[in-house]
């Protein structure tokens, strides 16, 4: 084993990832088995670094000690003096020598004056752009090592032209430096930097092999619990369940039906209706515009909806096609991702997502490689997050609400088929009506647009979320008005944490300096931006997770106890949440580093305390 160069604690030079920048660290561990050394810099973020690119503090002291040493003025003093015109030939002869080995000092002078400018610049920028209490990203350390090396090469410019004033190099040597650091080398150089360091290092999801087996996982799962709740007896010692034809699981009049209802969508999101927001700030400054809208367009579905009701539309079309529609979807969700990949291929460097920038095919294919994809004004992203498969759940859950009417010959459906409508219609509206607040969240700010989004907002949500829904039409379950109510009560306490800890985040990331807002105290970061101590984020970690889970066990509850696949959508909740709260526990420590360790201290529970 290797020898280590660098002790714990010690305190030393470490190189930026991506850049020739080095800065002031703390050794804190070594790893003996990948050789890497655990650094931390000032402001508390924590990187794994080579050897190769870690110095000590006496190499940058020496030349600043060697540097300081001579004086320019001086040398130049003496340079001026011994060329005399007055003295004889040989003594030209020797002071031309001499001013050789002067011109050679002045020029060694003018290079270690150009090592001790570097040195300088080596401290780390403390005027971060402010931003405040939101889910990790990954450009804010670019962004400063950006700039310093943008400072640091306009000052070698300026010591370019001290270099031409002394004349101490040709004329050829000239034009080719000053090619070198012309404007356009600046700005590509700056560039080259900016591409390699914001390649995506970290992979999720098990990285290439995991994300490449997600991709059909995930349309499998989908069909197999469609496939249970069509069993008499939906249990998992029926596991596998008989597959149906091929030839029945397509039929072009349902994926035109598909297409229509997702065309439909998008028509009402481009209708000159609701405000127009400018979303969080990109890594190049810029913010995009939203149109807020979605609450309207829900009111036109509904009334689309309730006139195709009047005039004797079978809505229960849907459950007796539902599994050609999950094809339907899945398949489309397919092509919409293939061209979102394609189309990312060309995309500016600061348009690419931080989380799927990875230069792997698959990995990024699934995770998304375009941050904010547009045609035009229309954001593919963010109107697939809200729009046809959120609106499309509540439409779903009232065709199988129509649908248990018509195969039970009942007049009313019963009072289990209404909570599991009521609550997640809730649900449904609230995320409508709070449109905005979306703007806000990682899928919006860090995950590209890829298969997994593109997957999860078309197939997941609108057929797995109506699991519960879809299982009662087959499974009817009888419930007690006092157990409804006891149901309705958990349901309203999960939606109120939900709702509250949301806003309160929300509220303080778009205008922390509100007067509304002063009664919430918060952590400062190096970053800018602070960590909510009071309220909900006061009380444990990761609040909203909280209310998600008991909603979702409200919404299961209605379908009873005989089987555990009304089920699953808390299982997968749960499973979900986990590796949310775990990778949100991991970024946060990287960004704010000593902060963050202060927040564990002040809050110290989480929803998951023993899982990771």
């Amino acid at each position: 084993m290797p020898n280590r160069r660098f002790a714990d604690g010690e305190v030393v030079m470490g190189r930026w990832p991506g850049s020739v920048l080095y800065y002031e660290v703390q050794v804190t561990s070594y790893d003996d088995v990948s050789h890497l050394y655990t650094v931390k810099y000032k402001d508390g973020t924590e990187l794994a670094l080579k050897e190769s690119d870690i110095r000590s503090q006496s190499s940058f002291k020496h030349r600043k000690s060697q540097s300081s040493s001579s004086s320019p003025s001086r040398r130049s003093t003496s340079r001026s003096r011994s060329r005399s015109p007055g003295r004889p030939a040989k003594g030209r002869r020797r002071s031309s020598s001499q001013s050789r080995e002067h011109k050679d000092d002045k020029k060694k002078t003018i290079q270690e004056t150009i090592q001790e400018t570097n040195l300088a610049l080596l401290k780390p920028s403390e005027n971060n752009t402010r931003r405040y209490n939101g889910e990790p990203d990954s450009t804010e350390r670019n962004d400063t090592s950006s700039i310093i090396l943008e400072q640091k090469l306009k000052t070698d410019l300026e010591i370019e032209r001290v270099l031409e004033q002394y004349s101490l190099r040709s004329r050829e040597e000239e034009k080719k430096k000053e090619e070198i650091y012309s404007e356009k080398k600046i700005f590509e150089t700056i560039k080259t930097i900016e591409k390699a360091s914001s390649k995506t290092k970290e992979l999720e999801f098990g990285g290439r092999i995991g994300t490449f087996m997600l991709i059909f996982f995930l349309p499998a799962t989908v069909f197999y619990l469609l496939l249970m709740c069509k069993q008499d007896d939906p249990s998992l010692m029926n596991f596998p369940p008989p597959l149906p034809a091929l030839e029945s699981l397509w039929e072009a009049r349902v994926f035109g039906v598909f297409l229509l209802w997702f065309f439909l969508q998008a028509l009402f999101s481009l209708l000159p209706i609701g405000k127009v927001v400018e979303g969080l700030p990109l890594s190049n400054g810029r913010k995009l515009q939203y149109r807020i809208n979605g609450f309207y367009a829900f009111i036109l579905t509904a009334a689309a909806i309730g006139t195709l009701l009047y005039f004797q539309f079978e809505l229960h079309y849907l459950y007796d096609h539902f599994m050609q529609f999950a094809v339907s979807a899945a398949a489309f969700s397919m092509v919409l991702s293939i061209y979102l990949y394609v189309r990312s291929l060309k995309a500016p460097e600061e348009e690419l997502a931080p989380g799927g920038n990875s230069g792997y095919l698959v990995y990024d294919f699934f995770t998304g490689h375009e941050l904010n994809p547009r045609i035009g004004s229309f954001d593919l992203k963010y109107f697939c997050e809200l729009r046809p498969g959120l609106i499309g759940w509540v439409v779903i859950n009232l065709a199988m609400l129509l649908a248990e009417m018509k195969i039970h010959n009942q007049s009313m459906p019963s009072l289990s088929m209404i909570l599991v409508n009521s609550f997640q219609l809730l649900y449904v509206v609230d995320a409508l009506w709070n449109e905005e607040a979306i703007l806000t969240t990682m899928d919006i700010t860090h995950d590209g647009f890829g298969f997994m989004l593109a997957f999860g907002d078309l197939v997941w949500v609108p057929f797995v979320y109506s699991l519960q829904a879809f299982y009662l039409v087959g499974h009817p379950t009888v419930v007690s008005w006092p157990v409804a109510a006891a149901i309705t009560i958990l349901n309203f306490i999960g939606y109120y944490i939900f709702r509250s800890a949301n806003s309160q985040k929300n509220n303080f990331r778009r205008n922390p300096a509100d007067p509304k807002l002063a009664y919430l105290k918060f952590i400062p970061t190096a970053t800018g931006k602070g960590l909510l101590v009071t309220g909900w984020w006061g009380f444990v970690r990761h609040p909203n997770y909280l209310g998600d889970i008991i909603m979702a066990l409200a919404w299961s509850l209605p379908c009873g106890f005989n089987h555990i696949l009304p089920y699953f959508y808390v299982i997968y909740f749960i499973c979900l949440l986990i590796h949310r709260e775990a990778r949100d526990e991991h970024h946060c420590k990287q960004k704010y580093g000593l902060a963050w360790e202060r927040y564990c201290q002040r809050v110290p529970y989480r929803i998951f305390p023993y899982i990771y």
